[in-house]
């Protein structure tokens, strides 16, 4: 390490749920604590209109719970960088964190809370139609298609939260889920139900995006019947899931054989010195209370492992 180079306490890679806050616990308990976030601050939750399973909130849109999150841990002296994390390396008593164009950053302790990303259909036009009609966010791009049908594809949470939020302003909108019942909240699905315009296509799956320039059309196939039919759409909503991204630090930390970091009650990794918080971690719940969860847990460990250096 030379003279310039700064040493931070704890290094959070990720500015999601999980790594706000460590952040905002880290630096109550003194700590200097640095995040590097690729893309927005917030997470996945800034896609949701409303957030109503955090405890303590009836209903929240998710930007602006992000948003509040965000600004807690900078009050608190947390400070962002906005940078690509490509490696990570132990030096015995600090850690090295590779980034695209900052360097290496140093740091005592590493919590990785890089979250997961969206997991999409795999089919041809995929990559192409992104931006004309094929989304992975209803919040951000559903208002481009007021009075328009659309479709939406997947069962749990988001899924249904993304087929209510455009049920306001598209014309017809289409729930698309391979299964016979969807694993969203009772509640959502309910509320869905309830309005006349969001059609339910259970037991069915997108077989092919059609279209020149953009989205014309779909493909669904019904599975139960094994027929198929064109559905007329100018977009189509994908919110099957998502990945882990943990590839930058596989060779340091043991990770599951779906990509998920392996942790143990603690946070703490296979690797001393460095934790993992948040939907990157393998876990059965992933959930924003354990996002939170997490990120306390993560923090606490990380302050006590520097406590004992």
């Amino acid at each position: 390490m030379t003279e310039k180079q700064i040493m931070t306490d704890v290094l959070i890679v990720g500015a999601g749920t999980a790594g706000l806050t460590a952040a905002v616990y880290a630096a109550r308990a003194g700590k200097s604590v640095k995040l590097v976030e690729q893309y927005l601050q917030g997470g996945q939750i800034i896609n949701a209109s409303h957030v109503e399973n955090f405890p303590g909130f009836e209903s929240i849109a998710g930007f602006e719970f992000a948003e509040a999150l965000y600004n807690q841990a900078i009050k608190m002296g947390a400070e962002i960088a906005y940078d690509k994390v490509t490696g990570l390396h132990d030096y015995g008593y600090h850690k090295g964190v590779q980034t695209e164009y900052g360097g290496e950053l140093l740091a005592k302790t590493v919590i990785l809370a890089t979250g997961a990303r969206v997991r999409p259909l795999g089919l041809d036009n995929e990559d192409k139609f992104i931006g004309a009609g094929v989304s992975y966010c209803a919040t951000c791009d559903g208002a481009f298609f007021k009075d328009k049908n659309v479709a939406v594809v997947g069962g749990g949470n988001t899924a249904l939260d993304d087929a209510l939020v455009l049920s306001s302003t598209s014309k017809n909108v289409y729930l698309i889920h391979r299964s016979k019942t969807c694993s969203a909240e009772k509640r959502l699905l309910e509320k869905l139900q309830e309005h006349k315009n969001v059609h339910f296509l259970l037991e069915s799956e997108v077989t092919a995006l059609n279209g020149t320039d953009k989205l014309e059309s779909l493909n669904v196939r019904d599975n139960v019947s094994q027929t198929e039919q064109v559905l007329d759409v100018e977009a189509v909503f994908i919110a099957i899931g998502h990945i882990p991204d943990n590839k930058a630090f596989a060779a340091l930390v043991e990770l599951d054989a779906y990509g998920y970091i392996k942790t143990d009650e603690n946070c703490a990794t296979s690797c001393p010195g460095i934790f993992a918080a948040g939907d990157g971690r393998a876990k059965k719940v992933r959930q924003l209370t354990t996002a939170a969860a997490d990120g306390t847990e993560a923090a606490l460990a990380a302050c006590d492992y520097i406590d004992l250096l």
